[in-house]
């Protein structure tokens, strides 16, 4: 997961809202392999080929090779709310690893990973049943002889790639990350490329 960076603006200001302009915000399910930002030099696949909304811009970062819920204003008190580490909004990940994890690992987990920048903060962490997901493309590639299992984990930190950092940390790869939701909002039944929006208040 990345860290918090500013929004992508001229001179890099905060956004804010326009005197005739209401607050918005958009929930998108963020496809696999989708830059998230609105352009791009190398002409990869960007969220301007989902959102078609001008003056809006993600609040907070999800990889490239991450899925699932991006949220995004036009409002930059509620960008800072949402995004900024200071705030601690919590965030929650469906997330397949490589292996079955033990209680050990999980407790690990739980407590805080020592990391090459810090020790994470404590998490919320449990296994789930596999989730009834969209078909990842391209497909997740597994080894046949390496079972894989579904964590459920909840932070409220905002570090580079930390959750996959976190699997691997205590030696659970990371396969497949899909974000659920972000402090009250949810995904839903959004399906890759999706939007709706949402109550900004």
């Amino acid at each position: 997961m990345s860290a918090y960076r500013r929004p992508i603006t001229t001179a890099n200001r905060k956004i804010s809202a326009a005197p005739s302009q209401s607050p918005r915000l958009i929930a998108l399910n963020k496809p696999y392999d989708v830059l998230c930002q609105f352009t791009d030099e190398q002409g990869r696949e960007t969220l301007k080929n989902y959102v078609n909304i001008p003056g809006i811009y993600p609040a907070g970062r999800l990889d490239r090779d991450s899925e699932g819920l991006l949220l995004l204003t036009n409002d930059g008190r509620l960008q800072a709310r949402i995004a900024d580490p200071r705030h601690k909004m919590a965030k929650t990940y469906w997330v397949q690893v490589e292996g079955v994890p033990t209680s050990e690992q999980l407790e690990q987990l739980r407590r805080g990973v020592e990391l090459k920048d810090g020790p994470t903060a404590p998490a919320k962490v449990c296994c789930i049943a596999s989730p009834d997901l969209w078909p990842r493309n391209p497909p997740v590639r597994f080894r046949k002889t390496v079972p894989d299992s579904w964590l459920e984990i909840t932070i409220r930190e905002g570090r580079n790639r930390q959750v996959r950092r976190m699997t691997a940390a205590v030696g659970l790869p990371t396969l497949r990350l899909v974000r659920v939701q972000i402090g009250p909002w949810k995904l839903g039944d959004l399906q890759p490329g999706q939007w709706r929006e949402l109550d900004a208040g």
